[in-house]
């Protein structure tokens, strides 16, 4: 949805939390592209259906073909802009809007944002050590780049999960709000933004 000069692309599968299809992969970095080359948008807004923002994976496909894997990044190739995960490069600003659950590649999807306004609701979480597996994407980097290399190395080794208010307190999202607030304090910074 493009309005005053801001894409909203909303995440909308909320019966399966927003899980990450390869449907969704696929559609995902066509609308950032699409957003991020049209002459009338100057930011862009990432957001969930509630009551998720993102769980990750869909677990069902995963299970089934596999067939959501390889557009994450978590394979080791990069996608098709040469970029390792499910975002292409863009050149404008990428507001993520997290209104509930930024899971596993949730959390991946939000730490490639620019920069993260959260719902109180919000809870952030890195559960591949509960599987058994080691996150290999590259927005786990960002991760340490944000909150700190021991705190980064703790949610990825323990799968803990955090709320919104210690994502704040750690330096995660620059500003927690009342759920029903997410979205227009989302598009007031977007309007700031692209003044």
């Amino acid at each position: 949805e493009v309005s005053e000069r801001i894409a909203t692309i909303t995440l909308n599968r909320p019966e399966a939390r927003n899980a990450l299809s390869s449907e969704v992969l696929r559609l995902l970095p066509e609308r950032l592209k699409q957003a991020d080359a049209d002459p009338e948008v100057d930011v862009v807004i990432l957001t969930g259906t509630d009551p998720a923002f993102c769980a990750g994976l869909d677990l069902k496909e995963l299970g089934s073909t596999a067939g959501n894997l390889g557009a994450t990044g978590a394979d080791g190739r990069p996608n098709a802009d040469g970029v390792r995960g499910p975002f292409p490069a863009m050149v404008k600003p990428l507001i993520g809007a997290v209104n509930g659950v930024a899971i596993t590649g949730g959390f991946e999807l939000a730490l490639n944002c620019d920069f993260l306004v959260a719902s109180e609701r919000a809870k952030f979480g890195e559960l591949f050590v509960l599987r058994g597996l080691c996150s290999d994407v590259a927005g786990m980097g960002r991760l340490a780049q944000l909150v700190g290399r021991e705190r980064a190395a703790e949610l990825l080794f323990t799968g803990d999960v955090i709320d919104a208010a210690t994502a704040e307190r750690w330096g995660l999202v620059s500003r927690v709000v009342d759920h029903d607030d997410l979205l227009p304090t989302a598009m007031a910074l977007a309007e700031k933004i692209a003044s």
